[in-house]
């Protein structure tokens, strides 16, 4: 993420849903978005990636090319590199926010510190797994832009969480801990 702004923006929030590959988020976020969907004040952005669009993930695939024009343009809110790709999300998130609305995005824990001075009202949302049930479902998941599995794993175990306001341990019924994660967004509006 670049630049620091010098007031922060609001009045709305912005919901950071971080956690190791494999711990599910984009499940839940795809569930409680399904759960909030008539709540107009709830958004919840496609992210552009530097990888082909899966039906797992609400991504726009986007070249590298184009990403790096977008990232200089000052095209997006939210940036990082991970895992050899890159991924924004649109500028258009801050007007959004300004305008009252919750926004909730699947990012990288890297950029939580940034995003808490840039925004009035950040929250993270840590989703997890225990080490075998990721391992699992990385192996299952057979998604050739993974890369190695092993370095996703060991990053998993890395102490870069952010101080999560909500930690959901994605095992068990999907519905369930849907249903925390939407409980907790709509708190927020």
């Amino acid at each position: 993420m670049t630049g620091s702004p010098t007031a922060q923006i609001g009045p709305g929030a912005l919901v950071l849903v971080v956690g190791p590959s494999g711990a599910g988020k984009d499940t839940l976020l795809g569930a409680a978005q399904a759960m909030l969907a008539s709540d107009s004040r709830i958004v919840f952005p496609r992210r552009a990636v530097t990888r082909e669009a899966s039906t797992f993930e609400n991504n726009e695939a986007v070249t590298r090319g184009e990403f790096d024009r977008a990232v200089a343009s000052g095209a997006y809110a939210l940036w990082w590199r991970a895992h050899e790709h890159g991924y924004g999300v649109a500028r258009a998130i801050d007007d959004e926010i300004g305008k009252g609305r919750v926004i909730v995005v699947n990012v990288s824990r890297t950029i939580i510190a940034d995003a808490r001075q840039k925004y009035q009202r950040a929250f993270v949302v840590l989703i997890t797994a225990p080490a075998d049930v990721l391992a699992e479902r990385l192996s299952t998941r057979g998604r050739a832009s993974d890369g190695d599995l092993g370095g996703r794993l060991q990053r998993a175990s890395l102490e870069t969480d952010g101080s999560p306001d909500l930690v959901i341990s994605n095992v068990g019924a999907i519905d369930d801990n849907a249903r925390t994660l939407a409980d907790f967004i709509a708190g927020l509006t």
